[in-house]
């Protein structure tokens, strides 16, 4: 056994955890941040921008199922490295348009950096490092993700008003590059195999093991448990990408604009909390039952945050709700990895990572249009809610079906 107080697998997810910071912070977070900035200081409606935004993240969908073949022809740390630039050149094709088409333009490099940097990337750096301590491994990397949301969004508001948009962008891009170019140079060129060791830092087998053909991107998705564990968490990140993206709205009239905010970051860091218990907590427990019991709490935080209107009830809901949120990213990769084989999991991963993005693109829109609609929060709550608990039975009823793509280890 590897002494894992000295296994470089932990740097290496260390490593990861501050590239998800730069990735969401830049490729999650941003655009809402410049959705604001570019109404307020280019004119633009709101629905031109948001068309925008929804291409970056459809566009990033379609990329990032191809991930896997990326990978392996150029290696993960030249993908990441390549990510990176083209995250940078689209935060200044953002912050530089001056038409609204332009915007458009500027996501196609936008959402190849994210694509390249996102969740399904994390698993596979994590991936080749761990087997045994993968959840707990997970939990670090996608702690990062909750972080850059922390740290970004008010760094974004601060460069801007001080800077403005253009140049905010700009040295945010330089610092980016240089960071996430020497974490892959110095982290993700690594691999377990270089200090002769397995994953966890166990020692290589000596049993050489031939590995059987991967499986076909169509292959994948006709397997049972594969339709389960996507729609289930497909379902329960459509609910919870529309409920943050109108929670300040949402919470405003009750507690005011400053308070809303603070209530969105409490239920960011309670995410790094709930992850973070659920990674060192999961080991060899049941992960659907986990997934299942995740989008419960979650329902229960949005049934407070439906029928609460006070301060104390409300910042129950946030926090609940919290719990759950930063599992949605890592629970799906953990599941993979016990229903399908080892060669498998990062194609697995990257093809639900690309649905998950396809329908939570839609998301903020759909639960708008729902709002307008009702002159209220209660209606597409009210969906949001159903959509947990719909992801809940499904991820359970996935259980049976995920007989037949179970490892055979």
């Amino acid at each position: 056994m590897g002494d894992e107080k000295h296994f470089i697998g932990w740097s290496v997810a260390w490593a990861a955890f501050t590239l998800a910071v730069f990735a969401w912070g830049i490729g999650f977070y941003s655009p809402s941040v410049f959705l604001q900035a570019l109404h307020a200081s280019r004119g633009w409606s709101i629905s031109e921008i948001s068309a925008a935004i929804t291409f970056h993240f459809l566009l990033s969908a379609l990329l990032v199922a191809y991930l896997p073949e990326i990978h392996r022809s150029i290696g993960i740390a030249e993908t990441t490295l390549g990510g990176a630039v083209l995250m940078a050149v689209g935060l200044i094709g953002w912050s530089g348009s001056w038409e609204p088409w332009q915007l458009f333009l500027a996501a196609i490099p936008s959402a190849g950096g994210w694509a390249a940097t996102s969740g399904a990337a994390l698993n596979a750096i994590i991936a080749r490092w761990f087997e045994r301590d993968r959840p707990k491994a997970m939990s670090v990397a996608f702690n990062g993700a909750s972080v850059g949301g922390v740290l970004f969004v008010p760094l974004w508001l601060f460069f801007i008003d001080r800077l403005g948009v253009q140049t905010a962008a700009q040295a945010i891009a330089i610092v980016a590059v240089g960071v996430m170019g020497w974490l892959s140079v110095r982290y993700f060129k690594l691999s377990p195999a270089s200090f002769g060791l397995g994953p966890d830092g166990d020692e290589v087998p000596t049993a050489v093991v031939k590995p059987r053909p991967r499986l076909s991107r169509s292959e994948i998705v006709r397997i049972p448990g594969f339709f389960t564990l996507s729609a289930a968490f497909a379902l329960g990140l459509f609910a919870q990408i529309g409920l943050l993206s109108h929670l300040i709205a949402r919470l405003t009239p009750d507690v005011g604009v400053t308070s809303a905010g603070l209530l969105l970051s409490l239920a960011t860091v309670c995410a790094v909390i709930g992850r973070t218990l659920t990674g060192w907590w999961i080991g060899d427990h049941d992960r659907r039952i986990a997934a299942a019991i995740n989008f419960a709490v979650q329902t229960i935080g949005v049934l407070l945050l439906i029928f609460g209107n006070g301060w104390a009830v409300l910042t129950l809901g946030c926090i609940v709700f919290g719990l759950g949120i930063g599992n949605l990213t890592s629970l799906p990769p953990l599941i993979a990895q016990k229903e399908f084989d080892r060669e498998d999991v990062v194609a697995v991963v990257a093809l639900i990572v690309a649905i998950n993005q396809a329908v939570f693109a839609l998301a903020p829109a759909t639960i708008g249009v729902f709002r307008d609609a009702s002159s209220g929060y209660g209606l597409p709550f009210g969906i949001v809610a159903c959509s947990e608990l719909l992801a809940a039975m499904v991820v359970l009823l996935g259980r049976a079906a995920a007989v037949s793509s179970r490892k055979s280890a």
